[in-house]
């Protein structure tokens, strides 16, 4: 994959989050000058005649055009940045709305309902998640609504268990590992999908965000399994690990094509663990909070929250993890197939 500066987005972000870049791979990309919450290119400051004049034979910095996708960025992990990062979108969803998240493993680093709880109960929504396909606390039905009860989810909204009763099939198209994916039957009782994501590690994928969310998230039990091996029927742990990587991409798109644009994507980068909230014992995380992004692309938003991860100091260690699984072919491919886009333009909404 060709090799693109990340300088724009860090210099967007400096500021906000007060990072320095660590260009540790090369891989992840942004595209766009920093940008106002307004959407417009912030105006830099005048020039004199004698910087007109010794700028003129010098190239302008190339700026995102109009259709690269906008991602909404905040540094204030809290429920009214919650709420200001989700007007920021100006999404009016209408009809039976959900909000899937992952409810977590008992001990992990799940969404807590102090920070989502005021933009579930605005949206009148309905929490929705799926069983696991692996030993847990969320295996089944009754064990994984105890869960949610345990968590406060119930607390705060109705919760849907999607494939209590079993797996509805959706069509794959222009994947190269499936052809199918199997989602939890209750997917189709839903008008509008909001995905509410904890960007962290993961054991296997690398890193999880809006694509792992809207793939093995969505996915049944048996979906998941599906997705795991790759779209082989095999071993969930033993099968090719970038099958594995394509197979979300390719689960993740099938479920965008199903709800035709009536979905937007919201990523909480905070207790930035290099183990997902599947994991009840996550190793302590040892980087700092970043904030909250947001986007109707679900490959943009998680290509930006990489690249902010790639650019703090800090953030070795979940770098590492990415590199070790070979997270960032899940973005590869999930662009290649039409998911989304890894070009974007970062826009801060925060003063």
């Amino acid at each position: 994959m060709r090799n693109k500066t990340i300088s724009a987005l860090m210099a967007a972000i400096l500021v906000m989050t007060c990072l320095t870049g660590c260009g540790k791979s090369g891989e992840p990309r942004g595209s766009g000058d920093p940008v106002t919450a307004g959407g417009q290119t912030e105006p830099a400051a005048p020039e004199t005649d004698e910087e007109e004049e010794s700028d003129s034979d010098t190239a302008e910095e190339p700026t995102a055009d109009a259709a690269t996708p906008v991602v909404y960025m905040t540094t204030d992990i809290s429920s009214e940045g919650l709420m200001a990062i989700y007007e920021a979108l100006g999404a009016s969803p209408t009809g039976n709305i959900a909000v899937k998240l992952s409810t977590g493993e008992p001990g992990s680093n799940y969404l807590r309902t102090d920070l989502i709880g005021e933009l579930v109960q605005s949206l009148e929504a309905t929490i929705v998640e799926c069983n696991t396909a692996y030993g847990g606390s969320r295996t089944n039905t009754a064990m994984h609504y105890q869960v949610a009860e345990d968590h406060g989810y119930t607390a705060i909204a109705d919760v849907d268990i999607m494939d209590a009763e079993r797996s509805l099939t959706l069509p794959v198209e222009g994947g190269d590992n499936l052809t199918e994916n199997y989602v939890g039957s209750h997917f189709e009782n839903y008008d509008y999908y909001v995905i509410l994501s904890h960007f962290k590690g993961h054991a296997m994928a690398g890193y999880g965000g809006a694509i792992k969310n809207i793939s093995i998230g969505i996915a049944s039990s048996e979906g998941k399994a599906h997705i795991h091996s790759g779209g082989t029927g095999g071993s969930m742990w033993g099968g090719d690990q970038d099958a594995f990587l394509e197979s979300m991409a390719e689960a993740g798109k099938s479920v965008v094509d199903a709800l035709e644009g009536n979905i937007l994507y919201i990523n909480v980068m905070n207790r930035l663990s290099v183990d997902c909230d599947c994991d009840g014992n996550p190793a302590e995380p040892d980087m700092h909070d970043i904030g909250i992004l947001a986007s109707f692309d679900p490959v943009a938003v998680d290509q930006a929250c990489v690249d902010l991860v790639y650019a703090a100091e800090d953030g070795e260690s979940l770098v590492n993890r990415i590199e070790s699984r070979n997270g960032l072919h899940t973005l590869e491919q999930a662009e290649r197939i039409g998911l989304g886009s890894r070009e974007y333009q970062l826009v801060s909404i925060d003063g």
